[in-house]
């Protein structure tokens, strides 16, 4: 309750923002986003989208604010030479599937992947952003968090009044079982939803199972890894929690080193936390990649179809 008029400012000028008029461009743009602030799983949906663009012949290209990073400017992104800590986790995972550019213009790295080649243009976040015009765009829900509170930050975890969101988007990728009251409203919005799980890799799955794990993450709900880890029937010795896009140091990986030697236990943490970690603070640490499945594969193709035209 204290927390309400900041909430409710800081709600004024999102929605200000968000009248904005964006700039059409040539090309289909899709822009993957949520409503709340961080912890949904916007990028693996990002990927998963980018591979059906692939498969339909398109040439995407991907585009990202690069969050936590401390370069400036518009970077087209590198894996082989470029580290967390210039171009962000996230943008390092988009650019193994297709040509992924940085920069907090938005308008500006649309124009650069469009004078390389892109046909089709996704965003990485960007559903408050108005800087380009969206043909599709669909919001990001974590089906056991939902919209929290219903409040607005900081009170909350909404970006803006859901009242003022719901116009924004075409539908909802609800990632997970449950969420039953998120799916009604959208129904009644008459908001398409796309059920979808996170499905860890099969090959590092295997190889995790019947082994004693020290599991850590800094993502936006680090219990979700937690859950992903106890789902694929891995036996969890000790998890640590850190917070989003956390900046590991060579001290943190020293401390859980030591928590899994004194537990005789192999050190496990997301791709994005992989990423982040030092180059050479990676040695015996392992990376579970995990994959999006959309519930109803011919539902979401369609929906792109149906926008692309």
């Amino acid at each position: 309750m204290l927390l309400r008029p900041a909430s409710a400012l800081y709600g004024a000028i999102v929605v200000r923002r968000l009248r904005r008029t964006g700039v059409h461009l040539d090309v289909p743009v899709i822009c993957i986003g949520n409503f709340t602030a961080g912890g949904t799983g916007k990028t693996p949906v990002v990927l998963s989208i980018a591979r059906m663009l692939r498969e339909r012949g398109l040439r995407p290209a991907l585009l990202s604010r690069g969050f936590g990073r401390v370069g400036h400017g518009l970077v087209k992104v590198d894996p082989v030479r470029h580290s967390a800590l210039e171009v962000g986790d996230e943008p390092l995972l988009l650019a193994d599937v297709a040509p992924t550019y940085v920069a907090a213009d938005r308008l500006a790295a649309a124009r650069a992947a469009l004078a390389a080649g892109a046909n089709v243009l996704v965003m990485d976040d960007g559903l408050q952003n108005p800087a380009l015009a969206k043909t599709l765009s669909l919001a990001v829900v974590d089906a056991v968090a939902g919209f929290g509170n219903g409040c607005v930050m900081p009170a909350g975890p909404l970006r803006a009044p859901l009242v003022d969101q719901w116009p924004l988007v075409d539908g909802l990728v609800m990632v997970g079982a449950g969420g039953d009251a998120v799916v009604r409203t959208a129904a009644a919005q008459g908001k398409t939803v796309l059920r979808a799980t996170l499905q860890p890799d099969a090959t590092i799955r295997a190889h995790l199972q019947g082994r004693s794990l020290v599991a850590f993450a800094g993502i936006g709900r680090p219990e979700k890894f937690l859950a992903t880890l106890r789902e694929a029937g891995c036996t969890i010795a000790a998890f640590r929690g850190f917070g989003d896009h956390h900046r590991f140091s060579a001290r943190d990986v020293a401390g859980l080193r030591a928590l899994a030697l004194a537990q005789n236990s192999q050190l496990v943490t997301t791709s994005k936390d992989y990423a982040r970690l030092p180059a050479d603070e990676r040695r015996d640490v392992m990376a579970l990649p995990v994959d999006l499945v959309f519930s109803e594969p011919d539902k979401i193709d369609a929906l792109i179809a149906s926008r692309l035209g």
